[in-house]
């Protein structure tokens, strides 16, 4: 799943940077550079005490909140017998305990995919500093440098550091807003009114409040206050009235809060370079890579929605050839064809189809679209639907265990319909966000068990860690595995932000896992 994605779901809006700021911006901001204190982090209990406090001293939010199944769960997989005798309980529960704080944090930085097919990345680099620039001199009286760095492996990748977290003075007035929203806050995003669960019961267009995020979705829609686990992501400006937000009638569309001061500061991407520059998360982009498209190729990106992926493979393959995008809901079909024109890319071809049926069972047919012949494809992005648990920052999650685990089966139906679609030597990628070995590593076991056909490949570039040990694969197969494991890095100071950007940004990923086949 793409950033947009996540900030569109979420109720929230990327357009962080609007022309003008009023007298009351103005003063919020100055007030807040003479009145500075340090967000309090939420205390948890845990089971296991010295872990969690080694982990709350670096962190400036809690650990993901988490159903107690869940988290019982995933201690499980973390702390799996296989790992225990390589590495030992201690250290096993330090990187569990570790995980679960990263994961309620950003990345250190934003990641964007240029349209090198279209530019020099050189050109969309220094295009990329103009335009913000000009954005952020619209917002500050001062001279702003704007950082952007090339990514030192992968050619069409730069990156951008975030400036947090800031020290922001919490104010009384406060909005709460629910968790997926407060956590595209952190990305870069105002908050759209559809996030937002409570209000001061005057509360006016112009206004200033404090942005809190409700951890557990406990808070009722339409409340006055909240009491309930919730952390602070930031102040901003009320764009609309109280009565409008919680309305009887339609719901209302655009910004409620724009966020004056969020903890984390990154800049707006809503109108930049939009042919040139593509916000998506550095593992998404290394996929693409890993898949290794070839101009004439025609390739199948089988759960393709929003089409980042989608683009990025057309892209890599100068547009010529075909990429076959297929995704079970219509709205998400209309997004990757507008990505694609967005992005002027002609060979991608985006049908409405549920992949597990792509598999025609008259082997003779002959049509444009789904379902397909037997052997159709020369490559297969299979990104599959997962629980998602990877995914940054993400202060938490509501879902119960069966919901968790729902995903196995209908992973292992793609798969079945992948290896099916794919011609003999073609090469099929499986991927996921999520840090379950039962999505990722015990997949691939399962895969090679069931399809003898298949084999494992090396994966280039291969900048994250190895696969995890637990689901019975051999070391040389966990090398050939790549899973990017952002708690393996996340040290005392959190992820080590003294570190230069390029070396750092292999390491402060979302969590994610890419595995790379060869059909025999």
């Amino acid at each position: 799943m793409s950033l947009s994605t996540i900030i569109t779901e979420a109720g929230v809006q990327t357009d962080r940077y609007h022309t003008g700021v009023s007298d009351q911006q103005a003063a919020l901001l100055q007030f807040n550079q003479c009145h500075v204190t340090w967000l309090v982090t939420y205390a948890e209990v845990s089971a296991h005490p010295r872990h969690a406090q080694r982990a709350e001293e670096m962190s400036i939010f809690p650990r993901i909140s988490l159903k107690p199944e869940v988290t019982d769960f995933l201690r499980n997989v973390f702390l799996n017998k296989e790992v225990l005798a390589a590495v030992g309980h201690q250290e096993a529960e330090s990187r569990f305990q570790k995980l679960l704080t990263c994961l309620s944090h950003p990345p250190s930085y934003t990641c964007v995919r240029a349209s090198t097919h279209l530019a020099p990345l050189e050109e969309i680099q220094h295009k990329l500093e103009e335009e913000l620039k000009k954005q952020m001199c619209n917002s500050s009286a001062e001279e702003i440098s704007v950082q952007i760095l090339p990514h030192p492996r992968i050619p069409d990748v730069l990156l951008l550091p975030v400036d947090g977290p800031r020290p922001v003075k919490q104010l009384g007035s406060e909005v709460v807003v629910g968790a997926q929203c407060g956590s595209a806050v952190l990305r870069g995003a105002h908050v759209f009114a559809p996030g937002i669960v409570a209000s001061p019961k005057y509360m006016k267009a112009g206004d200033v409040v404090s942005v809190f995020s409700d951890l557990e979705g406990r808070c009722t829609r339409g409340a006055t206050s909240f009491e309930g686990k919730r952390v602070f992501v930031g102040n901003g400006v009320a764009q609309m009235d109280r009565s409008r937000i919680f309305c009887t009638g339609e719901p209302p569309k655009g910004i409620g809060v724009q966020m004056v001061e969020p903890l984390y500061q990154s800049p707006s991407f809503d109108g930049v370079l939009p042919s040139l520059a593509f916000l998506q998360n550095l593992p998404s982009i290394v996929v693409g890579h890993v898949l290794g498209p070839r101009p004439g190729e025609r390739i199948l990106d089988m759960c393709a929605a929003p089409g980042g992926k989608t683009c990025h493979i057309a892209a890599l393959m100068e547009d010529q050839g075909e990429v076959v995008a297929l995704d079970r809901i219509r709205n998400k079909i209309d997004r990757i064809l507008q990505n694609a024109q967005t992005l002027h890319l002609r060979s991608i071809k985006a049908f409405c189809f549920n992949s597990t049926q792509a598999v025609s069972s008259d082997p003779a047919q002959e049509t444009e679209g789904p379902p397909f012949p037997p052997e159709s494809f020369d490559r297969v992005l299979l990104d599959a639907p997962c629980s998602g648990l990877g995914q940054r920052p993400n202060m938490g999650s509501t879902w119960s265990l069966k919901e968790i685990c729902s995903y196995q089966p209908l992973q292992r139906k793609l798969f079945h319909a992948a290896v099916r679609l794919l011609k003999k030597g073609g090469v099929l990628v499986y991927s996921t966000c999520t840090v379950t070995l039962a999505e990722n590593e015990e997949q691939v076991a399962w895969a090679l068990d069931t399809f003898p056909c298949l084999t494992l490949q090396p994966q280039e570039p291969h900048i994250g860690a190895g696969g995890m040990l637990g689901a019975g694969l051999s070391p040389e197969q966990l090398r050939l595995l790549q899973r990017f494991s952002p708690e393996l890095s996340w040290d005392q100071t959190g992820t080590d932000r003294a570190a230069p950007l390029p070396c750092r940004a292999d390491r402060d990923t979302i969590g994610f896992f890419i595995a790379k086949f060869l059909k025999n």
